[in-house]
């Protein structure tokens, strides 16, 4: 599930490596620019808006799951074979790079890693940077999505177990909301921010802490367990963590965008779920 920096090294040379860029920020979602500047040794860049989500609509959400084609025909052109070790990193403690992790393998991929740490992580380890495009030789990756557990709001409404919100806790509280239509959080939600699943250096928690972070928040290991945010971005990280914790955790794709547009869907606010 994660990869560190020593362990690319080694790859590097190996035709089977697909590197994935993934920069993206709700300040900056375009990365390509940053990309360009300086990307690890062979590195694809992947723009999530577009090949990473469908098209944003009130019904579906602000980064509603790709179209399946659409998002064989963008791996494909990233250069993923049946055989790729495919490894996402982005420059923000993989909150966007997971997204590209929890795709991949819910369309069947085996070997998709999150790069802990990021950019960072390999800058701290003094390795090498390129810049410019890189255009791989294509792919011929088969995706067959459907492979990791989703819910929809129906099932978020009336969830039977521990549904996490990922947002920062000004958000979930209700105190702040930067882009959605309404403030707030799904009733019976629980508050936990993907900012804590990352140490001081954007790596993610040691296994343990992990696990023991989410059963003092109030998740059952062994119960039923689900995770959104705003977009459905940033959940994946959550369910990344919670995966690390050993701990399976199905996504709400839609997440608060979708909720916060329908009238009809309670908001709740302050600390408590």
């Amino acid at each position: 599930m994660l990869a560190e920096p020593a362990d690319l090294v080694p790859l590097l040379t190996d035709a089977r490596l697909v590197l994935l860029d993934v920069r993206w920020r709700l300040d900056a979602p375009d990365g390509l620019p940053t990309y360009r500047q300086g990307h690890l040794p062979g590195a694809v860049y992947v723009p999530l808006d577009t090949e990473l989500a469908g098209p944003p609509s009130a019904a579906a959400g602000r980064h509603p799951l790709p179209d399946p084609a659409e998002l064989q025909a963008a791996a494909r052109r990233w250069g993923v074979r049946s055989d790729s070790v495919v490894v996402a990193y982005d420059d923000l403690g993989g909150m966007s790079a997971a997204r590209a992790w929890w795709l991949l393998r819910d369309g069947g991929v085996a070997d998709v890693r999150v790069l802990d740490g990021g950019l960072a992580a390999w800058r701290r380890a003094g390795l090498p940077l390129e810049q410019g495009d890189v255009v791989p030789e294509a792919g011929d990756v088969v995706l067959r999505p459907g492979r990791l557990p989703v819910i929809d709001a129906d099932a978020a409404a009336g969830f039977a177990g521990a549904l996490l919100d990922a947002r920062a806790g000004e958000r979930y509280r209700g105190e702040a909301e930067p882009i959605d239509p309404r403030a707030g959080h799904i009733p019976g939600a629980l508050s936990v921010p993907t900012a804590g699943n990352l140490d001081a250096d954007g790596r993610f928690l040691p296994p343990a802490a992990l696990r023991q972070r989410f059963t003092d928040l109030g998740v059952d290991p062994e119960g039923p367990v689900a995770a959104y945010c705003g977009s459905g971005v940033t959940a994946a990280h959550e369910v990344l963590a919670l995966a690390v914790a050993g701990i399976d955790a199905a996504l709400y794709p839609g997440s608060w965008s979708q909720w916060s547009h329908d009238a009809a869907r309670p908001a709740a606010t302050g600390s408590t779920p």
